[in-house]
């Protein structure tokens, strides 16, 4: 198989575009820099089908690497079978290649190796032509007896023979793939009450759902019921069903041997067959629910990092609580920490004066404008009281509820105690609580992705896939925005194209020891970052106030004599009226003078257009300042605004600006009928919701947006 022509087909790519992009990623270029600097070389490819090319590149050369390995074993083998050889060589897929391999597998003691051991491969192979009279088989059988002193009776050996012939088609790889089609066509699972008690699990007790129908969430929940003692679950498919087709391939017309090859393939359906494809089915449906979750909690992802951040404020940042009381920190408008503290406001009316006093304090001393509440224990107390100190005190100041999820990860982190060693932990959450709205891509790269509460199941993922998948996210929005060169952290840094980790930390180092950074260039100073490094990431890092504009911008330096051959053309200086002038010509004929892309010019212009341009601030900047505080204020029918908190398959959970999210289940999230939710919500997305019915003693929320 041709691993370009398969990737070709595949992403509808022309080969000689997956030829080049394929060497880029073999040198060693990263998704950004390719999507961003290569747009000649992959015809404008965006990061997300150049992820998905990688992916499957790897993937195919897995393939490649598993067929070679799976044909050198089979030559020490001295298999030389033409057909089975040409067969592993044209298989398309990891599964085909094992079934392939299956039967010639080294296995350990089997009944069959035990038969064959003893003698009884002539036996097997009589019945198995299905031409002998049962007498002959009999005859046959005794006289392996005679030589075998091991076998008790000819019954004994016919059964041995039967094991060998049981073993032959659990391994045939077409009965295999028959079988496999089955199951998946036909298939039921089952899952039955393992426990007696209650549990959330408790619609599977008594479940039964067609394999090719049952959702992906619904395969999770009962692999976790299961993993955890409370469900049992099995495939089941009706057995005739899967006899008639083991015997249409194998009992030949007028067999002598009918009864006993009956018998021989019922048993290697029920031992062999049906065990070993129940536990690949399930293995593989387990991994496309896992698949399809990971996707969905990237998608949740990109759009928490993307949300647009809070500019110029001034923030009170709450972390509410009780026994500990409701930590407090002030940020100015470029995130630097201010101050923190303290408070009780819910635990008497002495502490609810102290508190208020406090944040006069406070306010009189930074004038903030918007406090942010953590929407965790006890936040909507902390909200009542904040809200009423702003009614009391007249203060122009919003207050905004927003997700705590992975604030106390981060506070507990070594990177927290680095950039804040003489807080005590539980402040440092206040900190980040407050940062999330200033910027939250900044803020919440340093918190690991799967901590962040926007996906389903995701203790349940494979973490390796799950961990690149939302490093990917990660990656891709971190270049997408830009970062800072001066001012970034190195969790932040280190998401940057080209920059590992290490290298990060030499940045901050570096720009710790020697001053601001006032050009790109000054990086290929930073030890151990070479130009190879240097070529993958200068794009995306900005210097404010640098002496050469095109430093602050997306341009890349290998693109900084084409700006200035392009201003010295039109006779402009680096600024918008250049892009404006450049746009008023042919930009075909301008590109070829240029002697680069058209695609990059255009990048070129719309970056001189737009100067420092972010492009979360082209998103809505939803701000939730609900009334509702409490879930018993809910009442079926009313409409309230809501903040879209997580996006599942099954549907959305909006955030209220009460302690629990409601559900809008995706048959009521729109008038029409909705397959992906993602095509209807993004997290950060601010709704209007009608509240379907309220469980306050099991605290769930049932949502409707039809007709909204």
């Amino acid at each position: 198989m041709n691993i370009a022509d398969k990737l070709s087909h595949n992403l509808q790519v022309s080969p000689a575009v997956v030829g080049q992009i394929i060497t880029l990623l073999d040198e060693g270029a990263t998704i950004p820099f390719i999507a961003r600097y290569r747009k000649e070389v992959t015809g404008n490819l965006d990061d997300q089908v150049l992820r998905s090319f990688a992916e499957q590149l790897e993937n195919l050369r897995a393939l490649e690497a598993r067929r070679a390995d799976v044909l050198r074993l089979l030559g020490e083998q001295g298999i030389t079978d033409d057909a089975v050889l040409k067969a592993v060589t044209r298989a398309e897929s990891l599964t085909r290649i094992e079934d392939l391999y299956r039967p010639f597998r080294p296995k350990r003691k089997t009944r069959a190796s035990v038969a064959k051991a003893l003698g009884l491969g002539d036996l097997a192979e009589m019945i198995w032509q299905q031409k002998a009279l049962f007498s002959e088989i009999n005859r046959a059988a005794a006289a392996k007896i005679a030589v075998t002193p091991e076998l008790e009776s000819t019954q004994a050996a016919i059964d041995g023979a039967l094991d060998i012939i049981a073993e032959q088609l659990a391994d045939d790889p077409a009965i295999r793939a028959s079988l496999r089609a089955l199951i998946w066509r036909e298939g039921l699972i089952v899952a039955k009450a393992k426990k007696k008690e209650d549990s959330v699990y408790r619609q599977y007790y008594a479940y039964t759902e067609p394999l090719k129908r049952i959702a992906d969430h619904r395969v999770l929940a009962i692999d976790r019921g299961e993993r955890e003692a409370f469900l049992a679950v099995s495939l089941e498919v009706i057995p005739e069903a899967a006899l008639e087709l083991i015997e249409q391939r194998t009992i030949r017309p007028q067999s002598s041997c009918r009864e006993l090859i009956l018998k021989a393939l019922s048993d290697a359906w029920k031992r062999l067959i049906e065990p070993s494809l129940s536990n690949e089915i399930r293995s593989e449906l387990t991994s496309r629910a896992q698949e399809k979750a990971i996707t969905v909690f990237a998608e949740n992802l990109r759009s928490l990092l993307m949300v647009p951040p809070v500019r110029g404020r001034t923030i009170l940042g709450l972390d509410p609580g009780y026994r500990n009381g409701c930590k407090m920190a002030v940020v100015n408008p470029t995130g630097l920490m201010l101050q923190t503290g303290v408070i009780y406001p819910t635990t008497s009316a002495f502490k609810l004066t102290e508190a208020s006093e406090a944040l006069d304090r406070l306010y009189t001393r930074y004038t903030f404008d918007l406090i942010v509440i953590g929407n965790g224990t006890a936040s909507r107390e902390t909200e009542q009281f904040a809200r009423g100190w702003i009614a009391d005190s007249g203060k122009k100041v919003q207050c905004l509820v927003v997700s705590e999820a992975g604030a106390s990860i981060y506070s507990a982190s070594p990177l927290a105690a680095a950039e804040f060693p003489e807080l005590d932990v539980n402040v440092r959450s206040a900190v980040s609580i407050a940062r999330r709205v200033q910027d939250p891509l900044a803020e919440l790269v340093k918190i690991d992705p799967q901590s962040i509460g926007v996906g389903q199941y995701q203790h349940d993922m494979n973490q390796k896939r799950l961990a690149g998948s939302l490093g990917g996210v990660v990656e891709s929005c971190v270049n997408e925005v830009g970062v800072d060169l001066n001012t970034a952290s190195p969790s932040l840094l280190g998401y940057v194209a080209g920059i590992t980790p290490a290298l990060a930390k030499s940045i901050v180092e570096y720009r710790e020891s020697k001053g601001a950074f006032t050009s790109r260039k000054q990086l290929l100073q930073v030890p151990r970052l070479g130009p190879k490094a240097f070529e993958q990431a200068a794009g995306f890092l900005r210097i404010p106030g640098a002496a050469d504009p095109l430093d602050n911008t997306s341009v890349h330096p290998e693109s900084y004599a084409k700006v200035q051959k392009l201003a010295k053309l039109l006779k402009s200086s680096i600024n918008p009226d250049l892009a404006d002038k450049a746009r008023q010509q042919d930009v075909a004929a301008l590109a070829g003078q240029l002697e680069i892309g058209e695609f990059t010019l255009a990048d070129i212009l719309e970056t001189l257009a737009r100067p420092g341009r972010d492009p979360r601030d082209d998103l809505a900047q939803p701000i939730l300042d609900q009334a509702i505080l409490d879930i018993k204020d809910l009442q079926p029918g009313m409409v309230v605004q809501g903040v879209v908190r997580n996006v599942a398959d099954f549907g959305a959970f909006v955030d209220l600006g009460l302690h629990q999210d409601g559900l809008v289940h995706v048959s009521e999230l729109a008038d029409h009928f909705v397959r992906d939710p993602q095509t209807v919500v993004k997290i950060g997305q601010a709704v209007n919701v009608r509240v379907i019915s309220v469980d306050i003693e099991r605290k769930r929320i049932a949502l409707s947006m039809k007709g909204l």
